[in-house]
């Protein structure tokens, strides 16, 4: 079972009130093992009908990939699979060379985490309850709440800048501040590949770059990111990696300066742009001119 699914069906705590180091502003920053993931001839799909298709994939380890493409050419579906949320009709997904499909789904969520588009938290919840449910994959029968889980938590919540409003209801959070602590959630998982399904949705431009700020620091820490993301731009600034999908295939991949063109967006949106380069970060920028013609 995911994390997230946990968080919307039950309002149990995870364990009993842990207790805060002394010194949580200064937590140790813990690496994360650089993890191998990739996919080989990988099929995705729902019922009869096939959403990715035979997808070859590598996906750098400790950097941030971003997915793009048009409405439902198959990100979300992609990236449920390589969380484990669809079985492959084809193919798999590797991690460390081992058939994600086959590992124990325990062991799998403490490798993978995901948030997905729209998680959803009882009313009432504060931000530390949300983080706490991050350990849900490191409990069990024989391990109960421990001070390595209450220190996780602390370190999520440095992380992601939310330790002074960690017994804030999440309901009196800004947008940008309740989609931190959702990423904080899955940072207290402390998995090896973080999942992120258009994190910056709906977020005004000061709270998506302080939620893309938090993405770039996994990474940083030897994660592995991938996410999806609609804004082209925004993509091509925060990714090291842009994989671009069309129709279940990948039609363009690699670095963002390597891979953005004209034509590319021509081919993915229908749409007429200009290609600059941004002057501080040397980032493709899209300057869109209009439709293409039919």
């Amino acid at each position: 079972m995911s994390t997230w699914t946990t968080v919307k069906t039950s309002t149990a705590p995870v364990g009993p009130s842990p207790t805060a180091p002394a010194h949580p502003d200064v937590l140790e920053v813990r690496e994360a093992p650089r993890a191998d993931l990739r996919t080989d001839g990988l099929s995705l799909g729902y019922g009869e009908s096939v959403v990715v298709q035979a997808l070859d994939l590598q996906l750098p380890a400790g950097s941030v990939t971003a997915v793009v493409g048009p409405n439902g050419c198959g990100k979300s579906t992609l990236l449920g699979g390589l969380a484990r949320l669809h079985a492959p009709r084809a193919g798999a997904v590797l991690l460390d060379g081992r058939d994600l499909a086959r590992m124990r789904p325990r062991d799998a969520a403490r490798r993978v985490g995901l948030l997905p588009q729209s998680a959803e938290a009882p009313d009432g919840l504060t931000v530390r309850d949300l983080v706490r449910y991050g350990r849900h994959p490191h409990q069990g029968l024989m391990r109960q709440w421990s001070p390595e889980d209450a220190a996780a938590v602390e370190r999520a919540l440095v992380a992601a800048d939310l330790l002074p409003l960690a017994d804030r209801p999440l309901d009196t959070l800004s947008g940008g501040q309740r989609q931190r602590a959702w990423i904080a959630m899955v940072v207290a998982q402390e998995t090896d590949v973080v999942l992120l399904d258009e994190p910056t949705s709906a977020l005004d431009l000061g709270h998506q770059l302080e939620v893309l700020a938090l993405v770039r620091t996994l990474a940083t820490q030897g994660r592995t990111v991938v996410l999806v993301l609609h804004d082209l731009s925004t993509a091509c600034r925060s990714a090291d990696h842009l994989v671009a999908m069309l129709d279940g295939r990948v039609v363009a991949q690699g670095r963002p300066a390597s891979v953005i063109t004209p034509d590319l967006v021509r081919e993915l949106y229908g749409v007429e742009a200009v290609v600059l380069t941004d002057p501080v970060t040397g980032a493709p920028v899209l300057c869109p001119t209009g439709l293409s013609p039919r």
